[in-house]
């Protein structure tokens, strides 16, 4: 399974702001509901860094400023997938590294989607189920269905 086969849940889960974009602003975005990852983007569109919600309430904990630009507090080396790359792999690497969210880049480096692990794990879990149900069939001479 791809990574583009979750792209109506990646694509929503989409943040993109520019360099100069104040934590302020950025903190809107992480307080929606399905936004865990805001992907900070130079002025022609290439993803440059990533902004996470625990990277924003460190820096506000320590009493930094919310009027900074999120370019001073983005993480600059950052992971991230393609379209194309293998679903499985994927969740392999950002459980390893332990990532909740991770960008999905296409051509140019340009942000196309955000991959949350819950929606990785549960379109492995229903591609397991689909598999054990076809299995199970095919044993019991059921055949595909």
């Amino acid at each position: 399974m791809r990574i583009d086969s979750l792209h109506p849940e990646t694509s929503a889960r989409l943040a993109a702001v520019d360099l100069d974009t104040s934590l302020r602003a950025a903190a809107l975005w992480l307080s929606k509901p399905a936004i865990g990852l805001v992907v900070v983007c130079h002025g022609s569109g290439e993803a440059a860094g990533v902004l996470s919600k625990s990277d924003l309430v460190r820096h506000l904990a320590n009493s930094g400023p919310a009027e900074a630009p999120v370019s001073t507090l983005m993480s600059r080396s950052f992971v991230s997938c393609g379209p194309d790359d293998d679903l499985h792999s994927v969740w392999q690497t950002m459980t390893t590294q332990r990532l909740q969210n991770l960008p999905v880049l296409g051509a140019g480096a340009k942000p196309i989607g955000v991959l949350d692990i819950r929606d990785a794990m549960k379109a492995l879990f229903q591609q397991e189920e689909l598999q054990e149900r076809l299995l199970t069939n095919y044993i019991g001479g059921v055949g595909y269905q």
